[in-house]
């Protein structure tokens, strides 16, 4: 799915408590983000396969599985998503386990909005330069494969000339 312009971006978030996917959704919308929710980890991952996402907002805890699971899960459906674990328990190995599961960021409940917000701007921007990145890198290869084509291309000439 393509972004219009006035589209910042979609938006998952993942937590087994109602309230706070509703505060989170709500907060998020009015900065102007298309916003999904879900329950629980098999319904993100079912969610994930059929529509696009550039963030997800992770609850550590889920009913059906551990958060850390999920990135992991989700990295397979949706490479590119930006992903952000919401915790109530602050705990080091927690942090480390969802950084080296594919978490670009990781926040203590109860929430500062306006610290989730920034975050969530900050990760989008990544995921904007990152994306720049790859299509730079995809052009300057065409660029060069093209150029080597050329030149390639007489020395191939001349091979079948001289062979007739």
């Amino acid at each position: 799915m393509i972004m219009s312009d006035a589209e910042k971006g979609r938006i998952i978030v993942i937590d087994d408590d109602e309230g706070i996917r509703k505060v989170l959704a709500a907060a998020l919308e009015a900065e102007g983000y298309l916003v999904d929710a879900a329950s629980n980890g098999k319904q993100a991952i079912e969610k994930s396969q059929t529509d696009f996402y550039n963030l997800a907002l992770v609850d550590i805890r889920l009913p059906d599985m551990e958060g850390t699971r999920l990135l992991t899960a989700m990295k397979e459906t949706t490479p590119e998503m930006r992903k952000i674990i919401l915790t109530g328990y602050p705990e080091l190995q927690n942090a480390m386990d969802a950084v080296n599961k594919g978490a670009h960021a990781y926040l203590v409940k109860p929430v500062d909005m306006d610290k989730l917000l920034r975050t969530v701007e900050d990760q989008l921007k990544k995921q904007k330069e990152m994306k720049e990145y790859g299509q730079e890198r995809i052009a300057q290869f065409v660029e060069t494969r093209f150029k080597e084509l050329q030149t390639q291309e007489p020395d191939a000439q001349k091979d079948n000339t001289e062979t007739n």
